[in-house]
């Protein structure tokens, strides 16, 4: 956003956002003023319901500067949330980078359907062991030890950038010491069987040749590697539920993200592998996005 483009200097930070979204929307970015309230909200320091009572005030140079290379990115095609650099994902508020894929709502209710397992164990039982294959930002692994830590948490995934960036939202989020981070390609590197309790998994699961079909802001910046999930898109799926049948203890569980469409072949493979208790279960647009299993 030049300053041309502008009209000149603006008097208020609601004269800037009232000019930020005129040009977002003339660059055919959707949400326009949802992304402009976002970025004056986190140069702001405050949440996006609470800009009102700065909207009289005038900008500095230094956060007009800020908001004209946020726009020039979001014009770009970059998602918001790399572009403010952080995303919230239910408590926590993570580091998001193009290191991982971005932290949705949806995953967010695959952290509840672990918990309401882990809540149902017998007071008596030993610490659990929950293992977060595909980690990306970290935000399953975190998100479960800030609300209950009474297990330990291991989170893996093949990618050391994005390892790196779940480390640092663990240190962001005082967590460092609840969640062990390691570089992995899958459960490769577990040779104890029946030692974890819990598998949580949100991996690759976009066939490969709907790839190409993606909204430009997810093709073009996050991460391939975490989305493409194999011609059928079941690749990931397969290979995680033969290594659960061997890594779980008995009533152990596996819980899994998945696509639109996949619930039927995540019965069938879930089956196949010995699981009890399957349950395939939609998200609130009603799409399949949830299946999980209980190992006898």
């Amino acid at each position: 956003m030049a300053r041309s483009e502008c009209g000149g200097q603006p008097r208020s930070w609601r004269e800037i956002l009232d000019l930020a979204v005129r040009y977002l929307e003339g660059k055919g970015v959707s949400d326009a003023p949802v992304a402009a309230e976002l970025l004056a909200a986190r140069l702001l320091k405050c949440g996006r319901g609470f800009l009102a009572p700065h909207m009289s005030e005038t900008p500095s140079e230094r956060y007009l500067d800020a908001m004209r290379r946020g726009m020039a990115r979001l014009a770009g095609g970059e998602p918001v949330q790399y572009v403010l650099g952080e995303w919230d994902f239910r408590r926590l508020t993570l580091a998001c980078d193009r290191r991982a894929l971005i932290p949705r709502p949806e995953t967010e209710e695959l952290v509840t359907r672990v918990l309401r397992h882990l809540s149902a164990r017998p007071p008596d039982a030993e610490r659990p062991l929950v293992v977060d294959v595909g980690t990306g930002t970290g935000c399953i692994a975190l998100a479960l030890a800030s609300e209950f830590p009474a297990a330990d948490y291991l989170g893996l995934d093949i990618s050391a950038d994005a390892v790196a960036l779940a480390r640092e939202n663990a240190r962001r989020c005082g967590l460092e010491e609840a969640v062990r981070f390691e570089v992995a390609d899958g459960l490769d590197d577990f040779d104890e069987p029946q030692s974890v309790d819990v598998i949580v998994s949100n991996p690759p699961y976009i066939p490969t040749a709907e790839c190409a079909k993606l909204d430009p802001r997810i093709r073009n910046f996050e991460p391939m590697g975490a989305l493409d999930g194999g011609v059928e898109g079941l690749d990931f799926y397969e290979r995680l539920a033969m290594d659960a049948l061997n890594l779980l203890k008995p009533g152990g569980g596996l819980f899994l993200e998945i696509g639109d469409g996949q619930g039927p072949a995540l019965q069938k493979i879930l089956f196949d592998a010995g699981f009890n208790d399957i349950r395939i279960e939609g998200d609130y647009a009603g799409h399949d996005r949830y299946a999980s299993g209980i190992l006898p």
